[in-house]
């Protein structure tokens, strides 16, 4: 594949704007490698123009010019954009970011011989720290994979995943960010509580998420002996994870992923 490839999005909602800002605060990609397609053209206009990449009229125009294809839009709506640009797909790589669309699901929709992969992103992408989940079962070619990755890696912890995985892997990564959001701020309210500062709380603790998240990847270690390494004998954080387990914390935790997998089911 090129080493500058174009990259097309087809559907530009919020997952698409936070992969395009992503590769762009990295400089993973330039503007002029960028191009997009929507349903609102008005909107998509000024999403362009704050990216300074280039907006297209039709799916079609964005599988003319783009090397690399993010189908973007609604799953539900899947059918009928590949349709409309089966012809274009030869030659190059298809990526989805579409729930609920898997290999299988693509190989009976697509001309034969396309080359696709599966994926789940989550949000912070946009900020060069998010996840994205692929199905460890695709078309890629090992070149082609290989420039998958070398563009989005420097935006995401790349996780190839079994097909059986996806659904889980995609709640974790893609639903966690509303979770550790509420984490966030239940634990600034805390600490608002106690006269610290909106703002101030606010930022020690999302801080404090995000490096216990990069401490965690960048050790390898048990979350368990990382909780250890804090609680001292009689101290402090031992009283405040014993107040959360008596309000059952982790439970609820495990239990928000069984009821969305349970839903999916």
């Amino acid at each position: 594949m090129k080493r500058e490839m174009t990259i097309g999005f087809i559907g530009f909602g919020n997952m698409a704007q936070a992969l395009a800002d992503g590769l762009l605060l990295k400089g993973a990609a330039k503007p002029e490698q960028l191009c997009a397609c929507a349903k609102h053209w008005d909107k998509l206009e000024a999403a362009a123009a704050a990216r300074n990449i280039h907006p297209c009229r039709t799916a079609t125009e964005v599988a003319q010019r783009a090397d690399l294809i993010v189908l973007a839009v609604k799953p539900y709506l899947i059918e009928e954009v590949t349709a409309s640009i089966r012809d274009l797909l030869p030659g190059k790589v298809v990526v989805s970011v579409a729930a609920g669309w898997n290999f299988e699901k693509y190989q009976a929709i697509l001309p034969s011989g396309t080359h696709h992969i599966s994926t789940i992103p989550n949000t912070p992408v946009s900020v060069g720290e998010g996840i994205i989940v692929c199905e460890s079962r695709h078309s890629l070619s090992e070149e082609e994979y290989e420039a998958f990755e070398a563009l989005f890696s420097p935006i995401a912890v790349i996780q190839p995943v079994e097909t059986s995985q996806l659904s889980v892997a995609g709640t974790l990564s893609g639903c966690g960010p509303a979770f550790a959001a509420m984490f966030i701020e239940a634990l600034a309210d805390g600490a608002v509580r106690h006269g610290l500062t909106r703002a101030a709380a606010y930022r020690l603790a999302s801080q404090m998420v995000a490096g216990t998240g990069k401490l965690q990847l960048a050790t390898g270690a048990h979350p368990g002996a990382m909780k250890d390494a804090v609680c001292s004998p009689g101290g402090t954080t031992i009283v405040g994870v014993s107040a959360l387990e008596e309000k059952g914390f982790r439970g609820a935790v495990i239990g928000a992923i069984d009821a969305i997998e349970s839903r999916r089911s």
